[in-house]
């Protein structure tokens, strides 16, 4: 998604053939109310409210968050959960800090918000201004130097400092864009630009700040570890899904996915050992807090048992292939060959894939394999739809 959304996004929406404003359209013109599933097994939605814990999902940039949040999505739908969406578009006014006030209000037959899971940056006083008490906390952090890499070849258009160094390596240099800003990132990235991606990416979404992190280091990670129940790890991938879902109790059917928001191979920038030592130097603050969730991470998994977890995770892989046997026929594919309603959003730097799911399915087999599939931006829509009855807003002009 572009960075700067509250500025670009009715801009993009005129110029642009995957804006969010056709998926938006695309989306509501399939997904209507009478969409409503009614059946209760895996396949099929609830058609009454089940209790489900309330979820703060914290939705960190290029770590595997799409696959959880459309884990999240799926749960919710199937149990009525009420969705806390932005009052605009997909993201909580996305770089500025999260405000209660940038939430879509919320529907008048639900008492409380049951899941929040959209893009924004943390601030956890605001979270539990509007979030029910019990509400489960949980994110997800991937290694910082594949972290890097895929923000840099993901936004290389939409972060001025990228977007610089990549004119540098076109004009003046034969090396990756990305060796080229690593070798002076100071000669590029402005530490007053608003965009966190530049340093430090996942820090940023955390709420903290790479310009004033020395003094308050220790304590912000003291408030991070006492409000996050669960922070996963894109490297422990099904071990942490494992141990969601004994904190959201479900089961290894429930858990089962596919990898969404993928590059194509070619997108991918090969990096050498000093490139990955000048990520690392570069991105100090998001090595210092991966490791410290990571040694946290295998605290959860000692407490919860590692062969109990081994069995878990023995327990999902086999229902995720047989889901993933069951509902794709095709992975990898180019956005080209892809519906309008399937095709994920496409940069102006990276080819995003998707899937073709099977054709010899049932109703309801069809509608569950969809939605393991969709996209981010047009399952949002079709959730926003079915909650509020009416098309998701705009960004206002002025």
């Amino acid at each position: 998604m572009p960075v700067k959304e509250r500025k670009e996004i009715d801009a993009s929406a005129k110029q642009r053939p995957n804006s969010y404003e056709d998926h938006k359209r695309r989306s509501e013109k399939h997904f209507s109310a009478a969409d409503t599933i009614s059946d209760s097994n895996l396949y099929n939605m609830q058609s009454t409210k089940t209790r489900t814990p309330p979820v703060v999902f914290l939705k960190t940039h290029k770590t595997g968050s799409s696959t959880v949040q459309n884990l999240l999505f799926r749960m919710g739908e199937q149990k009525r959960a009420t969705f806390a969406f932005p009052s605009y578009t997909f993201q909580f006014s996305y770089p500025d800090k999260f405000k209660a006030e940038f939430v879509e209000k919320l529907p008048k037959d639900s008492p409380n918000f049951d899941i929040i899971c959209s893009h924004m940056r943390l601030d956890v006083d605001e979270l539990k201004r509007m979030m029910p008490p019990d509400s489960i906390y949980i994110s997800i952090l991937r290694e910082p130097v594949q972290t890097f890499e895929s923000v840099f070849s993901y936004y290389t258009f939409s972060v001025p400092a990228f977007s610089l160094a990549h004119k540098v390596a076109e004009t003046k240099d034969l090396r990756p864009a990305l060796s080229v800003f690593l070798e002076s990132p100071e000669s590029f990235w402005d530490p007053k630009d608003p965009d966190g991606f530049g340093k430090n990416p996942m820090s940023f979404d955390f709420g903290l700040d790479s310009r004033d992190l020395n003094s308050s280091w220790s304590a912000n990670l003291t408030l991070l570890k006492e409000t996050f129940d669960l922070v996963m790890i894109a490297e422990h991938f099904d071990e942490s899904l494992v141990l969601l879902g004994s904190l959201l109790k479900l089961g290894p059917e429930e858990l089962a996915y596919v990898r969404l928001n993928a590059r194509s191979a070619r997108n991918v920038t090969p990096l050498d050992d000093l490139t990955k030592d000048r990520i690392r130097a570069w991105n100090s603050k998001d090595v210092q807090l991966y490791d410290f969730f990571l040694k946290l991470f295998w605290e959860k998994a000692e407490h919860y048992g590692l062969e109990r977890l081994k069995r878990g995770v023995d327990l999902l892989r086999a229902s995720k292939d047989r889901i993933t046997q069951r509902c794709v026929a095709r992975k990898e594919v180019p956005p080209v060959e892809l519906e309008d309603f399937m095709r994920p959003w496409q940069t102006d730097s990276v080819t995003i894939l998707g899937y073709h799911v099977q054709g010899n399915l049932s109703k309801h087999e069809q509608e569950f394999c969809r939605r393991l599939v969709l996209p981010e931006l047009q399952y949002h829509t079709h959730l926003y739809f079915k909650q509020y009855g009416r098309a998701m807003r705009s960004i206002p002009t002025e």
